[in-house]
């Protein structure tokens, strides 16, 4: 079975949906066959994979409500090596309203995943910025919790709301569900703040925080707009290497459980 991670954080501007879709590019050019699960109603995962959300005749919103079968579930191929995409559009902006009353409601991104896992070594999960039932069913999917975390004091207060989510869902929707770390994004390293943000981070979550840094970047803020991952639009970049390097860190952090991908 695929490691399902959902890349998650309420926070709005942290680099979370840069974040999902490079290491999915990164794990496909590992060999690891990888699944971009889009939930944000901006598809911005979407758009930044190559793909026109108002081109789809159908989306991961159709499989939420029940009105597309789960299999043979349309997967949109992305051009990059080894991933493929369940994409978003802004219909699923209605999702809220649509599964009022529906039973399982938290369940059904996990409904969706389940035949499909097999068939992939990682599903990343990119969630929306806020917490309502798009969120809560990302993490009720999820073996694993990535969180992306912008290098700034701010993060520091945020990051604790997010912690108490996960908690909450753990104990209440998916019992299996674990941190499997942050990852440190926007990191300016010319800055005295980052670096001890960074150092309290590391003394809160010890062994939590993977040692990746992503600096800021002019060429990963360009990619989305031109359809690429960084390491298609610029692989030799600080950035591309960057996200290089954190995809190695989480293989590593994954298969050490003894559930290598396809386990």
């Amino acid at each position: 079975m695929g490691h399902i991670i959902a890349v998650s954080n309420q926070k709005g501007g942290v680099g979370k949906t840069t974040t999902c879709v490079n290491l999915a590019a990164c794990l496909g050019q590992a060999g690891r066959r990888t699944l971009v699960v889009d939930l944000d109603p901006q598809a911005n995962a979407t758009s930044a994979l190559g793909i026109d959300p108002h081109q789809l005749a159908s989306t991961i919103y159709q499989a939420l409500i029940g009105r597309a079968p789960i299999l043979p579930l349309d997967l949109t191929p992305t051009g990059i090596d080894n991933v493929s995409l369940l994409p978003s559009s802004m219909d699923l902006a209605a999702a809220e309203i649509d599964l009022l009353g529906v039973e399982n409601r938290e369940h059904q991104l996990r409904r969706i995943l389940e035949p499909l896992s097999p068939s992939f070594d990682y599903i990343l999960i990119d969630s929306p910025p806020s917490l309502n039932i798009l969120s809560v069913n990302a993490l009720s999917a999820a073996r694993w919790v990535l969180i992306p975390v912008q290098a700034e004091f701010m993060a520091l207060e945020g990051l604790a709301h997010v912690i108490n989510i996960v908690q909450r869902i753990h104990a209440g929707f998916n019992p299996s569900l674990e941190l499997l770390g942050l990852a440190v994004t926007l990191y300016d390293r010319r800055t005295r703040l980052a670096a001890e943000v960074v150092r309290e981070l590391e003394t809160i979550f010890d062994g939590k925080v993977f040692a990746s840094r992503i600096t800021r970047s002019v060429r990963l803020s360009e990619a989305p707009s031109h359809g690429k991952p960084i390491i298609y639009y610029d692989p030799k970049s600080p950035g591309a290497r960057a996200y290089q390097e954190l995809s190695e860190e989480i293989q590593h952090a994954c298969e050490k459980t003894g559930l290598g991908p396809g386990a």
